[in-house]
């Protein structure tokens, strides 16, 4: 009779554990579907966007610009040199003295250039005389030969002897001429007028020919040599405008066009553009070695913007992150000009059609596909924008 009461026993302990095993794995279910039914809900909620955290791709002119960099420098410089050996003398001038056209700057010492005119001159008149007494000579010979006392060869002769003393003295007033004009190169003259920039030697130093004594600029006329990318000198056309930022003034500067180099340099392929620099509107006189930068004008083109901080480049190519049926969908697009708008830096960009709205920047990156509602409205399209200055051709 009692042997049947463990078995009973343990049964009901089987029970009890499986009913509360059940229990357990019922009361789990269902807290993971009520997560699930959460999870599901939050996933299908949109996220609230504020009106000023979308925007739309606008259509707007831009002023197209290249940038231009380098340093001024005069039109009208000029470097004197010794054109004649000998010890300088006379030369008082020093950087920043004004001198003129003409004005004598600087003499090397005249004493052998004088001692070789003298000489050349004297054989000028001792090859005078001989010619002298060769036509003399020929003059007897040819009444002689008329009247039949001589032969005709003694007559030929006395014409060369003639001929050739002539070549003598033209020979020597040549070498007089060549004295002379070395004489007058000793007396050094600035050919421009304007400032010295340089003085490169010193008086009672003994110069060679060729060497560097002052050199002289003209600042009422600058220009600005820019080395421009083959793409950009495309756009340049001889005439258009700059505006340059000199160091040390607040003001900008305007530049023009003069003249663009028809070749490449070899070795960085880039052309060179020249700007002539409004002196006349500088705060203070320009100064030739003056660092400047700027943008040259090229024209206009209507293209649709966008801030530059809306489009991201976290990807191979730069996308933007646009709102497309209530969710976000990520479209790749090209950049080109950028310009500054009420101090917000705007690029042009490709691949999308006017009035797509676009999350700004500040949002940072959002998950493609999530839901989205608020922001840009349906009114909020594309609009015309007035011309605005461009801040570089460079895309980021």
């Amino acid at each position: 009779m009692k042997r049947w009461i463990p078995w009973m026993a343990a049964a009901i302990v089987v029970v009890l554990v499986g009913a509360g095993g059940w229990r357990a794995m019922a009361a789990r279910q269902a807290q993971q579907k009520a997560l699930s039914e959460a999870a599901t809900q939050r996933a299908d909620a949109p996220l609230q966007l504020a009106a000023d955290e979308v925007l739309a791709v606008q259509k707007r002119s831009l002023s197209l610009g290249v940038p231009v960099s380098g340093s001024l420098r005069a039109v009208d410089s000029a470097m004197v040199k010794a054109r004649v050996g000998g010890e300088l003398q006379g030369l008082t001038v020093r950087e920043g003295d004004s001198i003129k056209a003409g004005q004598e700057v600087a003499r090397i010492d005249p004493t052998e250039a004088r001692a070789r005119l003298r000489q050349a001159q004297q054989q000028a008149d001792a090859a005078k005389s001989q010619v002298d007494i060769n036509q003399r000579q020929f003059a007897n010979n040819r009444a002689l030969v008329d009247q039949g006392f001589i032969s005709a060869t003694a007559l030929v002769t006395s014409q060369a002897s003639l001929d050739a003393a002539q070549s003598t003295y033209q020979a020597a007033v040549a070498a007089a001429d060549v004295a002379r004009k070395a004489l007058e190169d000793t007396v050094l003259k600035s050919p421009i007028s304007g400032l010295v920039a340089q003085r490169l030697a010193q008086p009672g130093e003994r110069v060679a020919i060729d060497t560097r004594i002052i050199e002289v600029v003209d600042l009422s006329r600058l220009e600005l040599e820019a080395l421009l990318s083959p793409s950009d000198s495309v756009a340049v056309r001889v005439g258009q405008k700059a505006l340059l930022t000199i160091e040390g003034a607040s003001a900008p500067v305007s530049a023009t066009v003069v003249r663009i180099n028809p070749s490449a340099q070899v070795a960085s392929r880039t052309v060179p553009v020249y700007l002539r620099v409004d002196q006349s509107r500088a705060e203070a006189p320009l100064r030739q070695g003056l660092f400047v930068q700027g943008t040259l004008d090229t024209g206009h083109a209507d293209v649709l913007t966008v801030p530059l901080d809306a489009v991201r480049t976290d990807k191979p190519a730069p996308y933007l992150q646009t709102i497309q049926d209530g969710r976000i969908a990520y479209v790749q697009v090209k950049t080109g000009t950028r310009a500054v708008i009420n101090g917000q830096t705007t690029v042009a960009v490709e691949g999308v059609p006017a009035g797509t709205p676009v999350v700004a920047g500040r949002i940072g990156q959002l998950r493609e596909g999530t839901a989205v509602a608020g922001g840009l409205t349906g009114a909020a399209v594309a609009r015309s924008a007035p011309v605005v200055p461009a801040a570089s051709r460079a895309a980021p």
